[in-house]
């Protein structure tokens, strides 16, 4: 067991868990928020887990708004799960209230902590290495969408302000060329102007919110394949957890996300972006799984636009990793000077080939859409 720079038998005296600790072990694949798996002893000998989570207050600085919305999602889902014949406790992530009734306990030295039920015989994937499993992922998506259509929007707060506005994040790309603080911008003008050629494209899924046109959803925001929880024997797409970004937004973030994180022929940091295509065979196993789910909850407005969000999303992706190049590096971690660079790029190549095969992306969703 790795060494803990916290005192775990004060935390877990304050939440309302059964039987007797025995050990944890720590989860590596987190970026934002430090994940430990519980075992505990209950009275008939049997072992049962729990999973305890640090919260990064560093990004997310209000815990009882963060908390707030996953408690209030999450008992959404599992009302929505009942009534389908589903099983909560292995198809939702329910919080463990504390001992004096809060979603989180904050320790002596100020670190907020969360329980959660821990979801057995299941695994994460943190690549696709087949068809199924991004469909299943989509499916997976698709529900937690459809199963949230009437959640009362206006009681979610928005706990990272901005953070799919494409509009803003160009505003950001401009700032970062005219300050030019590293001193980079003279030698990247190819990717600058591919960005700025696409500035009209940065406030279109905007406008049709504004609008009416687009309904504003419960969504994700961080649609990685590694938010879904897969069981062992199916495969099936069981849970999707990490509910921290979960804000007010469109559906069409969390699609186009999906798409660019899943159906790209290369890694995010490929250095050859004549590797880099999307996969219109990926892309359509996306499809199928995602409208079957979330299908029949989506207006018509949004299913046409789901292959220009690939495309959107993909942008917004390259203009960060640009516009932290720029900056100097100071957002994303990064193992060598031109990485930000590499990893826009790829994200542009990515963009370039979506635009070439926007048409046949239509024409998949069109038919996959008629045929639900």
């Amino acid at each position: 067991m790795q060494q803990k720079s916290f005192d775990i038998n004060e935390i877990l005296a304050n939440f309302s868990l059964n039987g007797e600790y025995i050990d944890s072990d720590v989860v590596n694949n987190g970026h934002i928020n430090s994940t430990f798996v519980l075992d505990f002893k209950c009275e008939d000998g049997s072992i049962m887990n729990y999973i305890l989570q640090q919260i990064n207050t560093s990004v997310f600085k209000n815990s009882d708004q963060l908390m707030q919305n996953i408690v209030t999602v999450s008992a959404h889902l599992r009302k929505a799960i009942i009534q389908n014949g589903g099983n909560p406790e292995r198809e939702n992530l329910n919080v463990i209230f504390t001992k004096n009734d809060k979603p989180y306990y904050v320790d002596r030295e100020g670190r907020h902590w969360r329980c959660y039920n821990y979801i057995s015989d299941s695994y994460t994937c943190q690549r696709i290495d087949n068809p199924e499993i991004f469909y299943n992922a989509a499916k997976a998506f698709g529900k937690f969408q459809c199963m949230l259509a009437d959640f009362p929007i206006d009681t979610l707060h928005e706990t990272i302000p901005n953070f799919h506005n494409t509009i803003s994040r160009f505003e950001d790309l401009k700032k970062a060329v005219n300050d030019d603080v590293a001193g980079r911008a003279g030698g990247i003008k190819e990717e600058i102007r591919f960005a700025f050629d696409r500035e009209a494209d940065t406030g279109v899924l905007i406008a049709l919110a504004e609008s009416g046109v687009l309904p504003l959803r419960v969504t994700h925001n961080d649609t990685k394949l590694n938010n879904v929880m897969f069981d062992k024997h199916s495969h099936e797409g069981i849970c999707v957890i990490d509910l921290d970004t979960v804000m007010p937004g469109l559906s069409l973030y969390d699609f186009g996300d999906s798409i660019r994180f899943g159906a790209s022929t290369a890694d995010e940091d490929e250095q050859d972006v004549t590797k880099v295509s999307l996969d219109l065979e990926l892309f359509e196993h996306y499809v199928n799984g995602y409208l079957a789910a979330a299908g029949k909850s989506l207006w018509q407005s949004e299913v046409d636009y789901l292959p220009f969000s690939a495309k959107l999303l993909t942008m917004e992706c390259g203009m960060r990793f640009l516009t932290d190049y720029l900056n100097g590096d100071t957002y994303f971690r990064t193992n060598y000077p031109e990485h930000n660079l590499v990893r826009c790029r790829t994200q542009f190549a990515l963009v370039a080939d979506i635009e070439r095969k926007m048409e046949i992306m239509s024409e998949i969703t069109s038919k996959v859409y008629r045929g639900l």
